[in-house]
């Protein structure tokens, strides 16, 4: 069982010192399933959800970037990165499910885990936001991580 590393000796909230750690290549990609109605998916069309806020799914692409960049900003004891590479792809699967993966790339000490998720997650939310017009009835379904590599430890999530 894993130990908390974000407390420090008096059981305090604390930043994990990487300082002693290698700076090594580092990628995490995470995935959000969003569900909507037949009615939000009346709307899509060449590959896009089209409302009077925007296309969609490039909207939510632009949203994803940018929360991959503020990550440390939004979870308190994640470190400042200097990110290398962000790629966010949305897709309707053949259960008629939005798909979104964000895939994060970083040279550093830290992993990128939780900007991946952070990614995955706001632009899963602003899908929300831009299709609740046509109806409310809009599930977030999961947001997890499906691969991490490139640290202590590689994850790759067993999909089904």
């Amino acid at each position: 069982m894993g130990e908390f590393t974000h407390l420090n000796a008096s059981n305090n909230p604390s930043m994990v010192d990487v300082s002693e750690k290698a700076v090594t290549s580092r990628t995490a990609q995470a995935r959000s399933i969003v569900i909507v109605n037949e009615e939000i998916l009346s709307h899509f069309k060449g590959d896009e959800i089209h409302t009077k806020k925007g296309p969609v799914f490039q909207t939510a692409i632009l949203a994803g970037v940018m929360a991959v960049k503020q990550t440390s900003n939004l979870i308190p004891l994640c470190h400042p990165l200097m990110i290398s590479k962000c790629d966010v792809k949305i897709h309707i699967n053949d259960k008629d499910e939005i798909v979104i993966d964000c895939q994060v790339k970083v040279e550093g000490k830290t992993g990128v885990e939780m900007e991946a998720l952070t990614g995955a997650s706001i632009a899963a939310l602003t899908i929300y936001d831009m299709c609740k017009a046509f109806s409310h009835d809009i599930v977030i379904k999961e947001t997890r991580l499906m691969s991490k590599s490139g640290g202590k430890s590689e994850f790759k999530a067993e999909v089904d």
